[in-house]
């Protein structure tokens, strides 16, 4: 199982400097395993909702940006529902603080590890650092 958080996602819909790593690092997993979470149903919108309100999207874009992601999500990924094993492993992690985490990446890396993902797949750095310092199995994606 690989999973993949909402940054690695985010890129495939909304166009960012790293759009086109993300697509050519998909293209490269196998499409069997890849996982991510409705936790991240949850974020992606957010992030949506963030560019609308800034004036990045208008309401249809952002409309059509959650129908493609939805779509790519039921073709594509199993979608993990989180637990409460899930919570009770992110609040752990949260209180390791040398991890210098926040909540939502907490929880990603909460509902991968209770999986045993064989790779978890971020953009963002802090997350990964945060990851890797309690020994989960993190991509060590670098920015071109």
């Amino acid at each position: 199982m690989l999973y993949l958080d909402t940054s690695i996602l985010v890129p495939l819909f909304i166009h960012e400097r790293s759009t086109s790593d993300v697509k050519e690092l998909l293209g490269r997993l196998p499409a069997n395993k890849l996982t991510t979470s409705d936790w991240t149903r949850v974020e992606f919108s957010s992030a949506l909702a963030r560019d609308v309100r800034m004036g990045i999207l208008d309401s249809r874009q952002a409309t059509e940006a959650d129908e493609e992601f939805e779509s790519l999500l039921a073709r594509t990924f199993v979608t993990l529902l989180p637990s409460a094993y899930d919570y009770a492993l992110a609040k752990l992690y949260l209180l390791r603080h040398e991890a210098k985490l926040r909540a939502a990446d907490a929880f990603h890396l909460a509902i991968a590890s209770n999986r045993h993902a064989e790779m978890i797949y971020s953009l963002d750095q802090g997350m990964v650092a945060a990851g890797r310092a309690l020994g989960l199995p993190m991509y060590p994606y670098k920015p071109k």
